[in-house]
């Protein structure tokens, strides 16, 4: 295994075998934007359907929902976005590019400072007691820290001097609240229970440019649960706990892991917690729990004139819940899985690259690769069709065997099915294994079943 993995290394195997590709790239790109590729939305779309199948398929309690990106503009002044909602940045006087004042702390101290809890006076002084340069030029001249807002605004109407300014949402988390009532009624939905559901946000903020980890478009999965005071806490350390174990189940390293208790809270919160994850760059937050208290639903009661309540069935007593939030951002957790299934391995003759992704996740479960491609291609393609209709399946028959074995150790495909004269003459196929690369034969009737049985989350 390779000792320590660079981000580097990441982004380059990401780049070459079609994960995620620069963002308008024939155009130059456009900077901290990225698409998946072939072999990223596979994977990007089962790390997405994993989340949901352990947190709300698994959980009678939860209910989806998909929300609209934009919403009336009155729904940020109810959140607070409008009035309170900015980042700490500051220019370099050299260059003239702007930084965000957390992140260079952030980025220099490989993530072992909180810089989110320090005031501005507070992450002025840590730079320039620790002599922070410009990441771009290398000068020594700050401009004071100022607060810029980050939301994207755009306009809504046909005629400019008539439109109305709305916004990209910078959350998913608003349209968890303002259906609160429209889930609890028709779902008949009693407390405790959450929404939940996986979508796009954005944030036009200046970002160091760590490949998918912090970005101006991403997608978030979280859920929001509604319940009574009385039982916040209990429920907050549920999700800490659920939140971890879902990780964990995914692949992550537990020494790379560790929970981080926010310094600093917010007026409303009780209690705020990150998972953090020792990516190439050092200690950083991947997902968050927060309990937010009834502070979320007071506020779009107060600004929408609708009654945010909730009338216990049994006791008639009326209360606004209160909030514990799960997020996790699906760039960032995928990030994390790539780094995690990175590998070097020493052979006795080469070194061969393997991406060990779990296979629940695993971009392709399947490789169909006809020994030669003259004689077995027509049966191989029988097999793809077979296999398919189960799993997401890929096909190769371009170069030796031994060339396509390492073409699918390096996008991580767990298992490889040889078709050749066997299989032809008594329907058996050979399996090969990703990790350990050893082989077996099965009847091709008896491959999904195999396969199957080792892709159970």
């Amino acid at each position: 295994m390779k000792e320590k993995v660079l981000m580097e290394d990441i982004v380059n195997l990401c780049k070459q075998y079609g994960f995620v590709y620069q963002g308008s790239e024939i155009y130059g790109g456009f900077a901290n934007t990225w698409d998946f590729g072939p072999l990223g939305v596979e994977l990007i779309n089962n790390v997405k359907h994993a989340w949901w199948k352990r947190f709300v398929n698994e959980d009678f309690r939860t209910y989806g929902v998909d929300a609209g990106i934009l919403m009336n503009p009155r729904v940020w002044e109810a959140s607070g976005h409008v009035e309170s909602f900015g980042d700490p940045k500051m220019d370099c006087k050299k260059c003239k590019q702007r930084f965000r004042a957390d992140n260079l702390i952030e980025e220099y101290s490989n993530g072992e400072v909180a810089a989110e809890a320090m005031s501005n006076e507070e992450l002025e002084k840590y730079i320039d007691d620790n002599h922070i340069t410009c990441p771009n030029c290398g000068g020594f001249d700050w401009t004071k820290i100022r607060k810029f807002n980050p939301m994207f605004k755009t306009s809504r109407g046909t005629l400019e001097n008539d439109a109305d300014t709305v916004y990209l949402r910078p959350e998913t988390c608003q349209g968890e609240y303002v259906n609160f009532l429209n889930v609890q009624r028709t779902s008949r939905a009693k407390i405790p229970f959450a929404i939940a559901q996986i979508g796009k946000s954005f944030r036009n903020e200046i970002t160091p440019g760590n490949f998918l980890f912090r970005t101006i478009e991403f997608e978030q999965m979280e859920l929001q649960k509604f319940c009574h005071d009385k039982d916040s806490m209990e429920f907050y350390e549920d999700y800490k706990k659920r939140a971890m174990d879902f990780i964990l189940d995914l692949g992550l390293d537990k020494e790379k892991l560790r929970y981080h208790d926010h310094d600093k809270l917010a007026h409303y919160a009780k209690a705020a917690c990150d998972i953090q994850y020792k990516f190439p760059i050092g200690w950083e937050e991947l997902n968050g729990i927060h309990h937010r208290g009834t502070w979320d639903l007071s506020r779009h009661s107060e600004f929408s004139g609708k009654k945010m309540e909730y009338q216990d069935p049994e006791t008639n007593e009326k209360y606004i819940p209160t909030v514990i939030e799960y997020s996790i951002g699906v760039g960032r957790l995928t990030l994390a899985l790539l780094c995690e299934a990175y590998d070097e391995e020493k052979l006795e003759n080469d070194t061969r690259i393997v991406m060990r992704f779990n296979p629940v996740i695993a971009p392709y479960k399947v490789a169909v690769l006809p020994l030669v491609k003259k004689y077995h291609k027509d049966k191989a393609e029988e097999v793809f069709k077979i296999l398919s209709k189960e799993f997401t399946c890929t096909y190769d028959d371009t170069g030796s065997i031994g060339k396509r074995y390492r073409r699918q150790d390096v996008i991580g495909t767990p298992w490889c099915i040889t078709i050749d004269d066997n299989t032809i003459n008594d329907n058996t196929v050979t399996i090969r294994d990703r990790d350990s690369m050893q082989q077996i034969t099965l009847p091709i009737d008896e491959v999904a079943k195999y396969i199957s049985d080792k892709i159970k989350f």
